[in-house]
């Protein structure tokens, strides 16, 4: 195998991406074609996107995919340290419009067990408000809709990928809330026992501002999370990071496999506007507040960095 770097360069333009987190560091099962450093008006993301060409299951041709690693290329990013903004500002530039998110998380849920995988459908903010999670500030107001914090339409592909291997050993639960704490700590068990009396069904630290982000920045965005503990609540001891790590490394081969399952499904012709989000495109130029004479000269040269001609 050839030990030669990587081009710094792609020529085609990627619209899906998965961003790793603890447990998924890479896809190994991929073929890297180019390792990108991109440089964004919020600074450098997490780590370089590496592009793997997947053969489409439609037509056979090489279908672009993008990966980043959440907390660097050696976790050396604690959650609050992410640079979230440089990492969607990144892959927006590049043409990424779908990104399927993953992270490990703890169940709040008796019924989501250890290694079971969820597709969360809503969001509970617990960060502590020193992320930054908007694009727009310093001279440029945009209000965007945050209802519904993933994509219907993505999460109903991954859904169907992730129940179509359950004969396989991944057990799925449909639906859930996820509880975002700011970190590094995990909870305390009064703070996870109340967060249950919420209704969160499992809880981790980096969703947020990540979902938020990519709203703003129109990609259609879907977090999976596999459950590595019961979070302090349960009887069944306390959360530690050899517990986590010791489901990760169990059930890493059906998260890869519901990983790969999902970038098959996504490839296909039938997806093609899913993945490039036309359902989304365009949307942020109905929510400005504010008026030209106010936007300031720097947050409009972002924004055009951002989204060309969108605003100028």
């Amino acid at each position: 195998m050839s030990s030669d770097p990587l081009p710094s360069t792609y020529d085609g333009t990627p619209r899906i991406a998965v961003i790793g987190g603890t447990g998924l560091e890479s896809l190994p099962s991929f073929h890297p074609v180019a390792s990108l450093s991109i440089t964004t008006p919020w600074g450098s993301p997490s780590s370089p996107i590496t592009i793997s060409e997947h053969p489409s299951p439609s037509t056979g041709k090489p279908i672009p995919i993008a990966f980043l690693a959440r907390h660097g290329v050696h976790h050396e990013l604690a959650p609050h340290e992410v640079p979230s903004r440089a990492n969607i500002a990144a892959l927006r530039k590049i043409g990424v419009r779908c990104i399927i998110a993953f992270s490990a998380a703890g169940s709040l849920a008796e019924e989501v067990k250890p290694r079971d995988f969820v597709v969360p459908d809503q969001v509970i903010d617990r960060t502590k408000g020193i992320r930054p999670s908007t694009f727009f500030e310093g001279g440029f107001v945009c209000h965007v809709p945050f209802a519904d914090p993933f994509d219907a339409g993505v999460g109903k592909v991954v859904r169907k990928c992730g129940h179509s291997l359950e004969g396989e050993g991944v057990v799925l639960h449909d639906n859930g809330t996820v509880i975002c704490m700011e970190g590094p700590q995990f909870s305390t068990r009064a703070e996870s026992k109340m967060y249950r009396t919420w209704g969160g069904t499992v809880i981790n630290m980096s969703v947020l501002p990540e979902a938020k982000l990519a709203a703003e920045a129109e990609i259609a965005y879907q977090m999976v999370v596999m459950s590595t503990d019961y979070d302090c609540w349960h009887d069944s001891g306390d959360v530690t990071v050899e517990m986590v790590m010791g489901h990760m490394r169990a059930n890493a081969v059906n998260a890869r496999r519901f990983i790969g399952a999902v970038l098959d499904e996504l490839s296909k012709e039938e997806h093609a506007e899913l993945v490039a989000a036309k359902h989304l495109e365009g949307g942020r130029k109905f929510g400005v507040s504010t008026h030209s004479d106010g936007k300031s000269k720097d947050a409009l040269e972002k924004m055009e960095w951002l989204f060309p001609g969108y605003f100028s």
